[in-house]
């Protein structure tokens, strides 16, 4: 046996297409989950009046949309959340619901980004900075105490999506057309018993 034929034959021992296949789904479906919005953890905290949700965001935004903001466009965030109660004989009974708005630009004079939570702002050197912020939430009023009984179990949910119904109607056309501006964001469902 020649070393051409031991070589040769160890190479395509070792070679097996169905694990190159597979390394590339999985390369590919690592790079499609990287980008997107994904809800990492959420708690709904007792307070003296209400219970308040608190939530951490995974927030990847696609090359596109990272050129978009670069060149000045801002971008509208929406949270939103709804409590329930499980119902098993009719649909889940809604006892609060809500949502909160953020926006994230950039200043191309001043080449700083800009995160706006209501009337406050904040101001950072680089994006990824901006991002950080952008995808914590803490302390947001969602439901009264009274509304809410003892011993009775309740499902949260919530999600963080761009909100393309607000961005200018020309990027309105490119949000419906391309999936580069749609930034997935499924409900993230939690139980809680107060």
């Amino acid at each position: 046996m020649t070393s051409t034929t031991v070589f040769s034959t160890l190479f395509w021992r070792k070679f097996n297409p169905w694990r190159w296949l597979l390394l590339a789904g999985l390369l590919i479906a690592g790079v499609a989950a990287a980008e997107g919005i994904n809800v990492k953890s959420a708690t709904l905290e007792p307070t003296e009046e209400t219970y308040q949700l608190s939530a951490t965001f995974d927030v990847a935004l696609t090359q596109t949309i990272e050129d978009a903001i670069n060149r000045g466009l801002t971008l509208p965030f929406i949270i939103e959340f709804e409590v329930t109660r499980p119902r098993w004989y009719w649909w889940n009974e809604p006892i609060a619901s809500g949502s909160r708005s953020r926006q994230l630009s950039y200043n191309v004079l001043t080449r700083q980004y800009r995160l706006t939570v209501g009337s406050l702002y904040q101001n950072f050197d680089r994006l990824e900075d901006a991002k950080q912020v952008l995808s914590s939430m803490r302390g947001i009023d969602a439901v009264e105490r009274p509304l809410l009984h003892k011993g009775v179990t309740y499902e949260v949910a919530l999600r963080m999506r761009l909100d393309v119904s607000r961005l200018p109607k020309p990027f309105q056309v490119n949000a419906l057309a391309s999936k580069e501006w749609s930034l997935p964001s499924d409900w993230y469902r939690f139980s809680f018993m107060p």
